[in-house]
């Protein structure tokens, strides 16, 4: 069951017809990927994640990422590694559920299309977590509500 909530692939923000990242999420946290360059120290690279702000980079360079966030984080639940020439930062949204069209505010935005998937998703993935033992696997969001005063059978008060 859960492997039909994890993200299906990640998201990439290209810029000028170059990766500059790759990105997901879940239900708590935004992950950033982002290749390393060859031949530089791992101590040369550093991450610096404030609520609203990432900056990345190599220690006596300018910053490869310097960007404000689309949404706030907690800090002290965020976190960055390198394994495998890939950097990997991993954001706690302090807004838990909350869908990101993009890590960083303005840039790369999902297109409506892809925003309203990674909603329905992720609606999918509450839905699991907050009720355990029940399958949503085949759930179809359509967007609409049910009228509360026929959706239990028709029952009406007054």
């Amino acid at each position: 069951m859960a492997e039909k909530l994890a993200p299906e692939k990640r998201h990439s923000f290209i810029q000028d017809g170059k990766t500059v990242f790759e990105w997901d999420q879940t239900l708590e946290e935004v992950n950033i990927y982002i290749n390393l360059p060859p031949n530089v120290h791992s101590k040369q690279f550093y991450c610096k994640i404030q609520s609203k702000h990432v900056e990345v980079g190599i220690k006596g360079n300018s910053p490869y990422l310097n960007h404000d966030l689309t949404c706030p984080v907690k800090t002290d639940s965020s976190f960055w590694t390198l394994e495998d020439d890939i950097m990997h930062i991993t954001l706690q949204k302090r807004d838990k559920g909350q869908t990101w069209a993009s890590p960083i505010l303005g840039e790369g935005q999902l297109d409506a299309y892809s925003s309203d998937l990674e909603q329905k998703r992720l609606m999918l993935q509450r839905f699991q977590e907050e009720n355990p033992g029940f399958d949503f696997s085949q759930a179809q969001f359509t967007g609409n509500c049910p009228d509360p005063r026929t959706f239990m059978g028709g029952i009406r008060n007054g």
